[in-house]
Order: C-alpha cells, then structure tokens, then sequence
C-alpha cells in the first residue's frame, strides 16, 4: 500500500513543508453546555444569555477589516482534554504520492484561453507550497473523479483504524468512518468522511462527547472545483495531520463533493438542470435531500459550503474589470436568523478568517455577485432568501459561513492558490469551533429555547430584502492589472428590510392531502404532529386577492431548472375551523420554527404553495391559538 502523504511517519515530508497560516483564533472562554432535547414541543420560557465574552471587533461594512496577527491558543479550560497543542499552522501538503497510485491522465477538454493576460495573472502569485490531490497533480487536466474522491476517503478511513489498532493504549484515538450519504441522479455515491475521537461514529456516540460537530459541504455547484479538492486535503490532516488535534473538542463531517453529476460534466447545475444550492427549502433534488438528512443526523454548530465565484466574465463585460479578491466571505442573511448566531458569526469567525486570510496575503471581501442582465449595473451580496445552504443551514440554529474562491471561468489557472485559499479559511473556520465549543453550545441551546419560546407571541418576518446603498468596490484592469475602484450600487445584505411581516401564529395546519408538504418539513427536522381526533382550531385561513406565473429570482436573475411559480398575494382572515382526523399541525415552539414560516406562507417566492408542493390554498391555515386536540406523532 502507498503510504498516505499526510501519514504520521512522514517527517522528511513533513519537514520540507514552508511556514504557513498562523492560528487565526481570540483566546477561548469558559462556559458549562448547555445541551437542549432536539424537539421539545413545551413552549419555554425566555431564558437569559450570559453577557456575550468581550473581542475585539470591526465595523461589519468596512471593506476589509483591520485585524491583528493571531494569537496562540490557550490551555484549555473545558471538560474535554486536549492531549497536545491545538495546531497553529494551516495544512501544508507537498506534492507527491497520495493514498493511491497515480492515475492515467483522464481526457479533457481542449482547454480555453485565459479571460485575461499575464499583467492580471502577475496578482495572485503561486502559494509558497504545493497541494496534492489526485486531480491536483501537474501532469493532470482533469480534476479528482468521484470514484478516485471516494478512494481518497476510504484510504483515510482504514489508515485511521491501522492507527486506531496501534494505538489501543492511548484515549485520544482519531476514528474515520466513509459515509455514504445518498446517491446523485445519476446514480453516483455522495460520500463523506466523518471524523471523530468520540467513543463511537454514530450521532449517538458523537452526542455523548460532549463535542460539537462541524459539517463541511464542497462542490454544490459542478463548475467550483477548488472547495472539493481543498476539502480532500483538510480530511486528510484531520485523519492524521496538522489539524487532527482539533479533533479533541470537534467532530468533523465533510462532504467534499455534493453535486457529483454536475462535477462530472462540468456544470452548476444538478443533472436534472437545478441549482441545487436554491434548493435546501424545497428539497426537489436528492442531492439536496442527503445534505438536509447528514445536518439532521448530526446536528452541526457550524456548516461551512465551499464555492468559487466567476472571475471575468459579467464583470467584464459590464464594467470592464476583473474581480481582485482571493475569498469572498458572508454568513447567514436571512429573515429571523436569531441575534445571537449573528453576532458570533461576526465576532467568533468572519474576524478571525478575514486574519486567517491576511496572514497568508490573500485578499478578500464580503461575498458579492451581479445579475445576468447587462445592462443592470448593481453589485449585491449573497441574497436573503431562505433557500440557500447558507441561509437554510443558519436557520437550524447553526453558524452557516459561504467561503467562495475565484475560479469560475478561469479553468485550472492559479488552482493551488484557490485550493490554498479555501484550505486557509476552513482551518480558520475549524480552529474558531475547537476554541468557542462551549461559547458555542451555550448560545445554541438558548437560541433553541428563545425560538421555541416565540410561538404565539409578536410579528415575525415573513419576507426580507437587502438594503440598497453604494460602496467603493476595488477590481484590476484587465490590460494593465493594476487596481481600479469603481463607485457601484450595492445591495447589502448586513442590513434586512422587513418587506412583509404578520401577528406570529402557535403553528400551522395542514390538510391530510398535504403528505408531500408533511415529507419535506420533517427532512428539514421540523415536528409535524397528526390529528389524532377531530376539533375546532382558531385560525387565519387565506383570501387570495391576485395571483400571477412568475419565475423563482436570486440576484443573479432566474433560477436554473425552474419550473414556474404561482405569485399570489392573500389576506389572512381569523376563524373557527374545523380539524379532521389524519390533518396535520406544525407548532412553531420548536427550534427550527422560522423554517416551517419560510416554507408555508404562501405569498412568498419559495413557499410550499408557491412551488406547488401544496396544492391549494384550503390546504393550510394559521393557527392563532394553541389547539386542545389529539395528536398522534407522524412516522
């Protein structure tokens, strides 16, 4: 067997790796966990966050933050041990053999012209040390296949438990599981590498550590190759290198390749022609589906998705400029993502990359993209719609990071300083769990208890837009490569304009025929409960009063592989309804509640009715009381 390049016997490997990241960290703070039972259906009562731990902070719309170097990590003062110094430098690989002989090179493409020339490439210089990957080698035109990615992980996986029989003495035993998480359609495996020195590698084991876990998701879009195979490296020194000690406060799950069909093809795309990464509220595409059920098994406190973004292209053509930044970064933006998770967003992770990044001299800013249409001049950030990764995932109580990369359109130039940049970031991303773990789970389990504590009480956010403003934006010049700052339109996303907002209800009901809609709330892990005995509820049900076709929009335009929605605007009225036996209700006192909002009202662009998950507009009410009825629990 080829011995793996991250093995712990390789010290001349390891000592011809160059200096790299610095820990990118504020020193941790005690505080006990709190754990909360996943589905309570008890309304709680508010329950008071300790004062948030004092850090340092930027403005949140600077452009790019002032940071000062890293400083190391404290001993831990939590219950979990830590059996040697956490690491305070970033994965460096140096090429050669990987877990597996070399492959032929695959065939390709003839490969395209650069978008631009040797004056703009001259920006972003090589990085100081070489990734290896199957698809990463320099004979190779092809990235890794999802038969070598799968190789990959299972080579970790038994070299993880060669280690685990070697080091039966010792308590701080790394395990590696392969986990196939569903299946492309296509036909292909989505496999994941669960990471963990808990006792075991199922949920349970991993709940009983008393670690929070981390999911890291890579290649949602096919055309983004950079986040896949910078996640191959981050799992092989998880299994057994530089990050590995980590795992002594952290389980990690990655999935380095989510949309194996469009990887194989070379585009955004699912094979069915849907942009998967709009998908995680309806959950049409079962590559969408294993991603929700992998956060429902595993419950993260952190999900991190791994893109690239287009380099030339619309901005060429709109503003005759090529995109400067290395990273571009944003956490959850979405209607009634609770303050909190906000603000450790801010505070526990976008500092700490923005130095993470700094200290490597990659540049970087907040994530932003412009429309199809070219004659529409306006820059936005990420959107506000819950139907992203990023915004669904925050939505289930997680910190929820997009961590994009320049490569879209560019093909395989600068690809190891892409890979090193998102290798960067997701060991930041890491760290910043490792070291906030406690910090972390108590501001989740009141999350989870202020949320659920919300049924019945106040407005809630039923629809959100970006706030328009103008910004200074820095881009090259495509001829001379020197920087050029343009004044733009900028949408931003930081700050949310309630555009429609309603008296929160206790919960919703939904009529039996409604199975299709009951399916997708319970793959999100929300509760729905079964009418067990007919009675009356105090509802709103809906008058509609317009309804027109329309097309699903994010900010770049029409979503791909959309079939059509029905635009309709209502009028909640309040009444007496009657219940049947088999009907269905959804408190909303349980954590996950501005979930089951996003996907029932209906006068919004990703509801249920809207994408006609549900069929009619009879099929579903809000209920304005809490009901004294029977209930059965749903399979």
């Amino acid at each position: 067997m080829t011995m793996h390049p991250f093995s712990r016997r390789c010290a001349a490997a390891r000592s011809a790796r160059l200096s790299a990241l610095r820990a990118a960290l504020l020193p941790a703070h005690g505080a006990a966990c709190v754990l909360l039972a996943a589905w309570m259906l008890t309304a709680c009562g508010s329950t008071p966050l300790p004062p948030w731990p004092a850090t340092p902070t930027a403005p949140r719309n600077a452009e790019q933050p002032a940071a000062s170097r890293p400083q190391a990590l404290p001993a831990p003062t939590g219950p979990v041990a830590v059996s040697r110094p956490l690491p305070d430098h970033a994965p460096l690989v140096v090429q050669g053999a990987g877990p597996m002989a070399a492959p032929a090179v695959l065939p390709s493409a003839p490969l395209a012209p650069p978008p631009y020339g040797d004056a703009v490439a001259a920006r972003f210089p090589e990085p100081p040390m070489a990734y290896s990957t199957p698809g990463l080698r320099p004979e190779r035109r092809a990235f890794t296949t999802n038969a070598e990615l799968g190789q990959w992980l299972r080579a970790l996986a038994d070299s993880a438990a060669q280690g685990a029989a070697t080091d039966m003495a010792t308590t701080a035993t790394t395990r590696a599981r392969v986990l196939i998480i569903g299946n492309s359609q296509r036909g292909e495996p989505i496999a994941g590498l669960l990471l963990t020195r808990a006792a075991g590698t199922d949920p349970a084991s991993l709940e009983r550590s008393g670690r929070p876990t981390v999911v890291l998701i890579g290649q949602q879009h096919g055309d983004e190759p950079a986040g896949s195979e910078a996640l191959l490296v981050v799992s092989s020194e998880l299994a057994q290198g530089l990050l590995e000690p980590l795992l002594d406060r952290i389980n990690v799950v990655v999935v380095p390749r989510a949309n194996p069909d469009g990887a194989q093809a070379g585009t955004r795309v699912t094979a069915n022609g849907l942009d998967m990464n709009r998908d995680h509220l309806l959950l049409d595409t079962p590559e969408a589906r294993a991603l929700a059920q992998v956060v429902n098994d595993y419950r993260p406190i952190l999900v991190l998705d791994a893109h690239e973004f287009t380099v030339a292209g619309r901005y060429l053509q709109k503003f005759n400029a090529i995109q400067r930044y290395d990273a571009l970064l944003q956490y959850t933006t979405t209607a009634n993502y609770p303050e909190f998770l906000t603000k450790a967003s801010e505070e526990w992770y976008h500092q700490p990359l923005l130095a993470a990044l700094e200290a490597q001299d990659l540049t970087s800013h907040w994530y932003y993209t412009t429309s199809t249409d070219m004659q529409d001049q306006r820059i936005s950030m990420g959107g506000t719609q819950p139907d992203t990764s990023r915004n669904v995932n925050g939505l289930k109580n997680a910190v929820s990071l997009l961590i994009e990369t320049r490569g879209v359109g560019i093909g395989r130039m600068h690809i190891q300083r892409r890979v090193h940049t998102q290798v960067t970031a997701i060991a930041s991303a890491l760290r910043s769990t490792a070291e906030r773990a406690a910090d972390l789970e108590q501001v989740r389990s009141f999350v989870a208890r202020e949320v659920s504590a919300q049924a019945c009480r106040g407005q809630v956010v039923v629809e959100a837009a970006a706030t328009p403003t103008r910004r200074e934006l820095d881009f090259l010049d495509p001829d001379t490569g020197a920087d050029r700052r343009l004044s733009v339109e900028w949408n931003s996303s930081l700050a949310l304009r309630p555009v429609k907002a309603r008296f929160r209800p206790c919960g919703y009901w939904l009529a039996a025929s409604a199975t299709a809609a009951v399916e997708r709330l319970k793959q999100l892990g929300l509760q729905v409960m079964r009418i067990a005995e007919p009675g009356a509820m105090l509802a709103e049900t809906y008058l509609e009063t317009a309804r027109e076709s329309g097309d699903r929009q994010d900010v770049r335009g029409s979503i791909a592989g959309n079939a059509g929605i029905l635009r309709v605007q209502v009028t909640p009225m309040r009444r007496a309804i009657d219940a049947p036996a088999g009907s269905f209700y959804v408190p909303l006192n349980q954590p996950r509640a501005p979930l089951a909002v996003a996907a029932l009202e209906p006068d919004t662009q990703n509801s249920y009715f809207a994408n006609r998950v549900i069929a009619d507009l009879a099929d579903i009410a809000r209920v304005m009381a809490i009901p004294a009825l029977v209930f059965d629990e749903t399979e």
